[in-house]
């Protein structure tokens, strides 16, 4: 079988991708533009798409049999138009939750222990001139017995509670499908979720639902001081409100995801005054190497799945 993997740059080269070679005549491009997916896919009976579009044209323009994505979402592929032509198509789920959970915390100490502040302190020089063994002018705080809030207690949220409770943080959550009702946590509403944590952090799918779940007139009740964190979808949280929010009020917030990716240069977050608030990272949370190697290998075992059929 002829295998094309589409968009190998997203997988990071550190990542060994060899295990396909094993499965079929193997062909790996980094980067694919929208008009060089028909060529690329046309004699191809498997592809491997990351975030590359597959729609109807191109499915109708080749003699796919199994389209594999490297990711848990699947809205770059045209499900219905695949079911209708017999084309499987695979995602993979789950692999990332650790990696997803260790930004959580990552971003959460940066705002909890300053440790920006405290590093250009001492590269500034200015410890060296101190009067005192110490420098504690910038106030940080234990994580111990804060509230925290999580949006989506999917596996990903449920890990994140599972891990902040050893460090006897009290959490509760919303869910956003009200479907969700774990016993383990407290379920509260959006609203008390909102106005009571010291730290949210949204974990939950982006649909009708929780598109612009969090805008002006809701984020306007979080607590001075309290963190906020997006390592879910971008289109979650309305940024151009983040954006006002963050600069009228003393949040702190870290955004691993926004709603068009890569981000624009007309992004209203790359705009704030108060960008000691603001933590933007380029949706890394996913990617850790561990995750990326555990989704190769999902990928395969997908691949490999379909062909012993």
């Amino acid at each position: 079988m002829k295998i094309i993997m589409l968009d190998r740059a997203t997988l990071g080269f550190d990542a060994n991708v060899d295990i396909f070679n094993d499965l079929g005549e193997f062909i790996s491009y980094d980067v694919t533009l929208e008009e060089d997916v028909i060529e690329r896919i046309k004699d191809a009976d498997i592809v491997i798409t990351n975030k590359v579009i597959i729609t109807k044209e191109h499915m109708d323009n080749s003699s796919l049999k199994l389209i594999c994505i490297s990711a848990t979402g699947m809205n770059n592929v045209d499900l219905e138009h695949a079911k209708k032509s017999n084309i499987e198509v695979k995602n993979v789920a789950g692999y990332s939750t650790s990696s997803v959970v260790q930004l959580s915390f990552a971003m959460m100490f940066h705002f909890i222990q300053k440790l920006t502040y405290y590093k250009k302190y001492v590269d500034d020089g200015k410890w060296e001139e101190s009067d005192i063994f110490t420098h504690i002018d910038e106030p940080f705080y234990d994580l111990d017995k804060k509230r925290l809030g999580i949006i989506g207690l999917g596996n990903i949220g449920e890990n994140l509670a599972k891990k902040a409770q050893a460090f006897d943080c009290e959490v509760v959550y919303y869910s956003t499908s009200g479907a969700n009702n774990n016993s383990k946590y407290k379920q509260v509403s959006l609203e008390e979720l909102l106005s009571t944590s010291d730290i949210i952090s949204i974990h939950c799918p982006l649909n009708d639902k929780t598109q612009d779940l969090l805008n002006y007139e809701n984020m306007k009740s979080i607590k001075k001081g309290a963190i906020l964190l997006n390592l879910g979808r971008g289109g979650i949280i309305n940024e151009k409100d983040l954006a006002k929010i963050i600069d009228e009020q003393e949040i702190y917030c870290g955004i691993d995801v926004v709603s068009k990716e890569p981000i624009l240069s007309t992004n209203p977050l790359l705009k704030v005054k108060n960008k000691e608030q603001l933590l933007l990272t380029p949706h890394i949370g996913w990617a850790s190497i561990e995750a990326r190697t555990r989704l190769i290998k999902a990928v395969a075992k997908n691949i490999e799945t379909f062909k012993a059929k």
